[in-house]
């Protein structure tokens, strides 16, 4: 276990030693001041009482004043049973008091073991959460899951790292043990400012940005439907080595990722072809719209890829609210105030298309590769809703296929490719892939001292 996970000692204690399970003090991680605690140890495997929950909270509370990012490690079997209806309200108090830290400083917690009952609802809370590969995390334990659906289930079952970093999408990472959690946060943190009112980090670049992208020119296949990796692409955009994905395991038709362009800190969000063909469901609109507004929250340019076909289809996706879910990522969008770049790489079709930072939804720049598809649906789609009679009166077959063909072009040269896009304003620039990284970096050096003056209100009625 690495010093500052686990030694009182290092930092300036707050709260004093009031808890055996809480420590709490200022550190430095990486270099930066962060404000820590520790939940852990104890009689009852970090139950947390009257005095830890003051401690924890103090905590929150003083990093947030100071303007520093709040760093939480938790092991804790839930709130102290001892203490009764007491204990259920210590660790309400760290809950109110990261929701108040929520947007003003960089938020992270850390499990290393158990993090269960009403202390769970605190990893909901933060920005990230990185669990170590033993660790499990859960509302309601597997006794309760049992007597109320009959159903057995282990606790790694039920809420283990695996789980939250595929299913749930509560785990940002998922390292090894905890002497890879320090390494975990601090990389997190070397791309985020310290508070919402200082500028993202700049670092310096030994990346050309006068580099073409040629490796990122030859990964997108000549067909349509064909799949590739997004992540490659988006690899030889950005600054050489900085690419760090968030959830990557989570809704992975989608990408959420951090890095470095010519040396400024971004946020990337990007369809993933090579999953679900790139649509977007439920989960993807979630994980990105979260993703978006934290961006937003602490300045971090927004760089969008888009190749979506479309959302994707399915009654029970409807049923369970793709309506309100997908909304989340169009209000996240329009909402955003920091510099927001738009790459349209390959298809870019109906809803899904307006969804992903379209140029009226408020995007500040937006660029096309030559060959990108930009319509309410694809060419074949289209033909059979537009001339499906005219094309089943057609007896010869051969000759039908032909007329569609022949339809299907026409439809491509008069909607469905970036120049007609461009011409509406819909695109500010039809750009040669292997220039992308230049286009982009050239743009953020130009937008990246954007203020918008935001007006006056206690909050939106966002779609949650």
């Amino acid at each position: 276990m690495t010093a500052w996970l686990g030694s009182p000692e290092q930092g300036v204690v707050i709260a004093g030693r009031r808890s055996d399970v809480v420590t709490a003090a200022l550190r430095e991680v990486d270099g930066r001041t962060v404000g820590w605690f520790r939940i852990a140890g104890g009689k009852h495997h970090g139950a947390i009482g009257e005095a830890g929950g003051d401690a924890a909270a103090a905590l929150v509370r003083t990093a947030t004043e100071l303007g520093v990012p709040v760093v939480g490690v938790l092991d804790t079997s839930g709130a102290e049973l001892g203490e009764g209806v007491v204990g259920l309200h210590a660790w309400g108090k760290v809950a109110r008091a990261l929701a108040d830290a929520s947007g003003a400083v960089p938020t992270v917690l850390a499990v290393t073991g158990a993090c269960v009952s009403g202390p769970a609802l605190l990893l909901g809370l933060v920005d990230q959460v990185v669990m170590t590969s033993n660790a499990f995390a859960y509302v309601t334990g597997p006794d309760s899951v049992v007597e109320f659906t009959g159903v057995h289930v282990s606790r790694t079952g039920l809420g283990g790292a695996s789980m939250h970093d595929s299913r749930s999408g509560v785990a940002t990472f998922v390292v090894d043990d905890d002497s890879d959690v320090e390494d975990a946060v601090a990389h997190l943190l070397s791309y985020l400012p310290s508070n919402h009112l200082e500028d993202p980090p700049e670092v310096e670049c030994d990346d050309d940005v006068e580099r073409p992208c040629r490796r990122a020119a030859g990964v997108v296949p000549g067909r349509a439907s064909a799949s590739y990796d997004m992540r490659a692409l988006i690899e030889d955009v950005v600054d050489d080595g900085s690419f760090l994905e968030l959830r990557p395991r989570h809704a992975p038709n989608i990408i959420t990722a951090l890095a470095f362009l010519g040396g400024r800190s971004i946020g990337v969000v990007a369809n993933q072809p090579h999953h679900r063909a790139g649509t977007i469901d439920i989960d993807a609109s979630v994980k990105a719209a979260r993703f978006v507004q934290w961006c937003d929250a602490f300045n971090l340019p927004i760089v969008t890829f888009v190749d979506t076909p479309g959302f994707e289809p399915g009654k029970d996706l409807e049923w369970r609210g793709m309506i309100r879910h997908g909304a989340q990522l169009v209000h996240a969008y329009a909402a955003a105030t920091v510099p927001r770049l738009c790459v349209v790489v390959r298809k870019a079709y109906g809803g899904a298309y307006i969804v992903m930072d379209s140029k009226r939804l408020g995007s500040d720049w937006c660029i096309a590769w030559p060959g990108a598809e930009i319509a309410v649906m694809g060419a074949s789609g289209a033909v059979q809703i537009l001339h499906g009679r005219r094309l089943a009166a057609v007896e010869d077959p051969e000759q039908r296929m032909a007329e569609q063909l022949r339809l299907e072009q026409e439809y491509d040269d008069r909607f469905a490719n970036p120049y007609v896009a461009a011409e509406r304003g819909f695109v500010d620039e039809v750009v040669e892939p292997a220039a992308t990284r230049v286009a982009l970096a050239g743009a953020l050096a130009r937008l990246h001292t954007k203020r918008e003056l935001v007006a006056t209100r206690a909050h939106s009625n966002s779609p949650l």
